[in-house]
């Protein structure tokens, strides 16, 4: 999805100046800014991979550093290497069929001459890596207004704190967020929207728990329209992905909001834990069956030595990976970067 995120880090802006009439003058400054933009975005650009690298430190000390050692103990390529080399990549919760369709290419490329070294291994399995978790998806474009975006996991996922991570992004960009708590089974998911609503100053559309989460959706969607709100997120039940009624309920929550805006919701975002690994693929596959998946938000990422679950769930689900989580503080949500990710991933 934001494939383009690295590649405008280091675009050049070219400068322009109407009042500026010396050619001579207005290209020297022009290059001077331009120059004063490239530094920037290369300081920026770097402070971002060090954020990846640091919310990825886990995932890096453990199979990644268990690569390493492997390529470096056995150096020469054979058998016994590819069986080692395998075996880690399932343990990091790289599926067996992604690690299967990773080795049929390595072999061919073994076949030919083009890895004949530790080095070129590892270079040619992060630029597999790269390719699997690069979903080809636009950005969200958060319009037209209300842009509805409907939040869907399990509960323990960080699902409420991620919709106000969001809602802050969003609101640092000027946009004028909404919160719905269609979450009414539990008294608390209504109390801890309440609570960010307070601190970020955004007003939260909510009934008493017990109520149909249908109607608050319905309610929600209205003030939008009536208040001219740019975002709203629609937090539903943390409902188990194998509860047949709670899935069900989630299926009324869209119909309903399509008879306010026919096109909506505009997305459906599903948070997964990413310390669950295998089990989080298992929930995403249940959810896209019940309902249309627009994007995924991995969180506790961090909290992980096995990264691989982001090679599983892009690749197997062919589901753009929206955002993920590299922390626990409030601008610790990040845009996924598949180039971002992969070089922390495999950085030293």
């Amino acid at each position: 999805m934001l494939k383009g995120l690295f590649n405008k880090l280091s675009e050049k802006t070219p400068f322009s100046n109407k009042y500026a009439t010396d050619k001579t003058i207005n290209e020297d400054i022009g290059g001077k800014d331009r120059a004063e933009d490239n530094a920037s975005a290369q300081a920026m650009a770097s402070g971002l991979l060090k954020k990846f690298k640091n919310g990825l430190q886990k995932s890096r000390k453990g199979f990644i550093n268990q690569v390493d050692a492997l390529i470096f103990r056995k150096r020469k390529i054979d058998d016994e290497l590819l069986e080692e080399l395998e075996e880690l990549l399932v343990t990091g919760d790289i599926s067996v069929s992604c690690v299967t369709e990773i080795f049929e290419r390595l072999k061919k490329e073994i076949k030919r001459n083009a890895i004949s070294d530790g080095d070129a291994l590892k270079e040619a399995l992060k630029s597999i890596i790269l390719e699997m978790v690069d979903i080809d998806a636009p950005p969200i474009p958060w319009a037209p207004s209300p842009y509805i975006c409907l939040m869907a996991g399990v509960n323990g996922v960080g699902k409420t704190t991620t919709i106000a991570k969001l809602a802050n992004i969003l609101k640092s960009q000027g946009k004028n967020p909404l919160f719905v708590a269609s979450d009414t089974f539990r008294a608390a998911a209504i109390d801890q929207l309440l609570v960010w609503g307070k601190r970020l100053n955004i007003p939260v559309i909510h009934h008493q728990q017990g109520a149909d989460p249908s109607a608050v959706a319905y309610d929600g969607i209205e003030a939008a329209i009536k208040r001219g709100v740019d975002v709203v997120f629609v937090d539903t039940a943390g409902r188990l992905h194998t509860k047949v009624n709670l899935m069900e309920e989630l299926k009324k929550i869209r119909r309903v909001i399509k008879k306010h805006i026919e096109d909506a919701p505009h997305e459906t975002l599903l948070v997964l834990d990413a310390t669950n690994g295998q089990n989080a693929l298992n929930q995403a596959r249940q959810f896209n069956e019940a309902t249309p998946i627009s994007g995924i938000i991995l969180t506790k990422l961090d909290g992980t030595a096995k990264g691989g679950i982001v090679v599983t769930i892009a690749n197997e689900l062919k589901i753009p990976i929206r955002y993920i989580g590299i922390g626990e503080k409030m601008d610790d949500l990040e845009p996924f970067s598949p180039k971002l990710f992969v070089d922390a991933l495999f950085s030293s």
